[in-house]
C-alpha cells in the first residue's frame, strides 16, 4: 500500500498565473491559517507584543475549517512521544495550558481520564509508557505545585481493576495505563474564544475568505507609499472572495500555520529539487447506539497497530472518545490517500480542486464500519456491527510515511542570512488541538521574540 501512496509536491503560483505586485500596506506579524494553532499564534503574539499589528488570514469563511473541526476533540495527557521531542514537550505544556483557559474563559471541557488497554501480548507496550510517565521532567515555562508533582501521573492497573472503572471491557484485557488528565474540550467554543481575544486586541485583525497567491521576499529597493525604512519581510499577495484584483501585505514576520497546505508557500521559494512533499491520512470516525457501552465513563484507547500492518507513530487505534453530551463515538481509522498524478506543478490558485484533492474524501463511508466493529471488539466485546454509523471525516498532514516525525517549527529568512523572519509550521496533527497554546507560545517566546530584541 505505502508504495504506491503519492505526496503532493504542488507550490504556490507554480505557473506563474500571479504577477509580482508591490506592497500597499504593511503588517508587522501576519498568520496564515486560521485552524487553532494559527489561531492561538495570533491570540498570543497579539497579547505579547500590543504595539504590534498581527493579522490573521483565512481562505474559508470561518475558522477551523479543516483540520481543527475533524479530530477527536481530546486533550491529550502526554503519553505517546518521545521524551525529548516538541511534540511530548508542547503536548504536556499545552495539556495545561488549555485546562487553564477553558476554566478562565468558560469553556466547555470535561476531564474524563483515559484508559489504555491491553492483551497480554501487548502487556510491554503499557509498561513502557508507564515507565517513560515516571521520567518525564516538567517542560520549559511550566510552573508545578512542588517539586514533587509528577509532569504525568499515571498508574498501571490489572485488567480486572480497570473493568471496575469500565464494566463492558472486555474479558481478555489484561493490563491498563490509568491517565486521569487526559480530558475532552468544545474545540469550536475554544477556538472562538481566541477569536474574541484576537479582534479585541488593539492590533489584532482577523480576515477571512482571503487565501494568499502568492509569496516574494521583499525587494528592499521598492519605493511606495507604505515602505519606508525598506523594511526586510515578505510580499504576501491574497485574493478575498470572487475579487479579480488582490492586495500585497508587506509582512515584517509571516507565521505560515496553513496546516494542510502549508508546504505549498514553502515550495513556492524553494528550488524544484528541494520541494517538501505532504502526505495524507484519512480517518472516519463512527457514531455508535447500542449495547456494550452503557457503562462507559472514561475514554478507552487500545494499544497501536503492532501488527504487519501497523501504523506505529501514525495512528493511536480506532479509540473509543465521549462528547461532552455523552455521546460514544469511535474512530479514527487509518487510510492513505493520495493527490492525481498529474498534481506535482499545479497552481494552487487556478486549480484547488487538485490541491485541496483531500476534499473529496470527506464524506464517511458506511464501508468502513466493518471493519472498524472488528477492531473496537478488541477491547469491547458487547458492541454490535449495526450500532456502528459513519460520522464524519479528519484528514491528518503528514510529513513521512513511517516513523516518528515531530512537529517542525521552521525559519526562513527574506535575505537569506537573518533578516525578515519566515515561521513555517509543519505537520501539526495529534496532539496538536492540545498542543496549541504551547505551540504559541514556544513561537512567540523561543523563535520571535528573540528576533525582536536583537
Amino acid at each position: 500500500m505505502s508504495a504506491r501512496v503519492r505526496g503532493l509536491n504542488a507550490a504556490l503560483n507554480s505557473t506563474g498565473k500571479v504577477k509580482y505586485k508591490s506592497p500597499d500596506a504593511a503588517v508587522d506579524f501576519l498568520v496564515v491559517g486560521a485552524g487553532v494553532v494559527g489561531l492561538a499564534v495570533a491570540q498570543r503574539l497579539a497579547q505579547r507584543f500590543p504595539n504590534k499589528s498581527t493579522y490573521i488570514i483565512e481562505r474559508h469563511g470561518r475558522a477551523g475549517e479543516e483540520t481543527s473541526s475533524r479530530n477527536s476533540e481530546v486533550i491529550h495527557a502526554g503519553l505517546y512521544y518521545p521524551s525529548d521531542s516538541l511534540k511530548m514537550r508542547l503536548c504536556l505544556r499545552g495539556r495545561d495550558l488549555m485546562y487553564e483557559r477553558c476554566r478562565q474563559h468558560n469553556i466547555p471541557y470535561l476531564r474524563t481520564g483515559k484508559l489504555v488497554v491491553a492483551h497480554e501480548d501487548q502487556r510491554r507496550y503499557v509498561e513502557g509508557l508507564y515507565d517513560k510517565s515516571r521520567r518525564l521532567s516538567w517542560p520549559k515555562y511550566s510552573s508545578p505545585r512542588s517539586s514533587d508533582d509528577p509532569v504525568l501521573p499515571t498508574r498501571l492497573i490489572t485488567g480486572d481493576e480497570a473493568r471496575v472503572l469500565e464494566p463492558d471491557l472486555s474479558k481478555d484485557i489484561a493490563v491498563a495505563l490509568w491517565s486521569p488528565e487526559t480530558g475532552i474540550v468544545d474545540s469550536h467554543s475554544f477556538m472562538e474564544s481566541l477569536e474574541k481575544d484576537i479582534s479585541e486586541s488593539a492590533g489584532g485583525q482577523l480576515v477571512y475568505s482571503t487565501r494568499v497567491v502568492r509569496v516574494d521576499p521583499y525587494k528592499k529597493m521598492e519605493t511606495s507609499s507604505t515602505s519606508s525604512g525598506a523594511q526586510d519581510g515578505w510580499v504576501v499577495q491574497t485574493m478575498t472572495g470572487s475579487a479579480r484584483e488582490g492586495d500585497a501585505f508587506l509582512a515584517k514576520t509571516l507565521i505560515n500555520a496553513s496546516g494542510l497546505s502549508a508546504n505549498l508557500i514553502l515550495n513556492s521559494l524553494l528550488p524544484e529539487s528541494s520541494r517538501i512533499p505532504m502526505y495524507y491520512a484519512r480517518g472516519t470516525y463512527g457514531a455508535y447506539s447500542g449495547p456494550g457501552v452503557s457503562n462507559v465513563k472514561h475514554l478507552i484507547y487500545p494499544c497501536p497497530e503492532t501488527g504487519p500492518t501497523k501504523h506505529g507513530f501514525q495512528s493511536l487505534g480506532t479509540h473509543l472518545t465521549l462528547d461532552l453530551q455523552g455521546k460514544v463515538r469511535f474512530g479514527p481509522d487509518f487510510e492513505w490517500i493520495s493527490p492525481p498524478s498529474d498534481s506535482a506543478d499545479l497552481d494552487f490558485d487556478s486549480d484547488e480542486s487538485h490541491t485541496d484533492f483531500w476534499t473529496n474524501h470527506l464524506v464517511p463511508e458506511q464501508s468502513r464500519m466493518a471493519a472498524m466493529y472488528h477492531a473496537v471488539t478488541k477491547y469491547l466485546s458487547g458492541v454490535q456491527e449495526e450500532g456502528f454509523r459513519p460520522d464524519y471525516v479528519g484528514i491528518r498532514p503528514k510529513l513521512v510515511m513511517s516513523g516518528f516525525q515531530d512537529f517542525v517549527v521552521r525559519k526562513d529568512y527574506a535575505d537569506g542570512v537573518g533578516n525578515g523572519l519566515m515561521v513555517s509550521l509543519m505537520g501539526i496533527e495529534s496532539p496538536g488541538l492540545t498542543s496549541n497554546l504551547a505551540i504559541a507560545e514556544h513561537v512567540a517566546e523561543d523563535v520571535i521574540a528573540p528576533e525582536q530584541s536583537s
